[in-house]
């Protein structure tokens, strides 16, 4: 089940879901508006091939990006057709009775702008600042500027309870 404004507010009242910081302002009908932050990760620019078959074992993601730190008022430029990670300003916690998920907004998808490649599932018991796989679909360059609001996030509860243990439970960077 979807939850509705009426009870994200209340999860979030009593403590079963987490977004820091908080603003009721951010949350809508059954929605609550996220802000890109100012950590990236882009690509190193490689001729190297990626080989993806099983689980992608020996990949050291480290490898493949450089670290980028956006500065106040700046923006990261996004040629067409490239592709980065960036984060979520809030910290999002959810006990073992939600799930969530990631998905654009309206306003930018028509301009081309994905915020989510793939992976839109937030899994119960996370703890962490949300990665956004962010790619420019447009012919032309885009600036992303951190505090924009470029993704919303849709709770759903769980029949039972569940809880993720993955690689990726806690992080904090993109």
């Amino acid at each position: 089940m979807i939850l509705s404004r009426k009870e994200i507010l209340k999860a979030v009242k009593q403590g079963r879901v987490g977004i820091t910081p908080f603003d009721e302002k951010n949350v809508g009908a059954c929605s609550v508006d996220m802000h890109l932050g100012k950590r990236f990760k882009v690509f190193r620019k490689t001729r190297e091939k990626l080989e993806i078959k099983g689980e992608v074992p020996g990949i050291e993601y480290s490898t493949l990006f450089k670290n980028v730190e956006v500065n106040d008022g700046d923006g990261l430029l996004l040629h067409p057709g490239e592709l980065v990670l960036g984060v979520t300003e809030e910290k999002i916690r959810l006990n073992d009775e939600f799930c969530a998920r990631i998905d654009g907004r309206s306003r930018f998808a028509r301009l081309g702008l994905l915020v989510h490649v793939s992976s839109s599932l937030i899994q119960p018991g996370c703890d962490n600042v949300q990665v956004l796989e962010i790619m420019n679909m447009s012919p032309w360059k885009i600036v992303l500027f951190p505090g924009t609001k470029v993704c919303q996030l849709v709770f759903e509860e769980l029949k039972g309870k569940a809880r993720y243990g993955g690689e990726f439970k806690n992080q904090r960077e993109p």
